[in-house]
């Protein structure tokens, strides 16, 4: 009993891990809200990949892509506001 209680539990994470890595693909235009996002995919997913490999892996893959979008677009806008391009 206790096993399948812990496996519906992975499999939960493995599907907020997908939901969150979606939305980070989306949220990476605003960076104070795709930066946690992202990061809270990545723990779910890593966390995931035990039972649900496929799923976890596909969360995984956007987690990354959707933090490495959030660092970047955050990274240029810092630039761009220390040297007065932003407007």
């Amino acid at each position: 009993m206790a096993k399948k209680r812990a496996k519906k539990t992975e499999e939960k994470e493995s599907v907020a891990a997908l939901v969150l890595g979606v939305l980070s693909l989306i949220l990476w235009l605003i960076p104070l809200f795709g930066l946690p996002i992202s990061i809270i995919g990545l723990i779910f997913s890593i966390k995931g990949l035990k039972e649900q490999r496929k799923l976890a892996m596909a969360a995984l893959i956007c987690s990354i892509i959707g933090l490495v979008l959030t660092i970047a677009n955050g990274a240029i806008g810092a630039y761009m506001g220390a040297t007065g391009k932003l407007f």
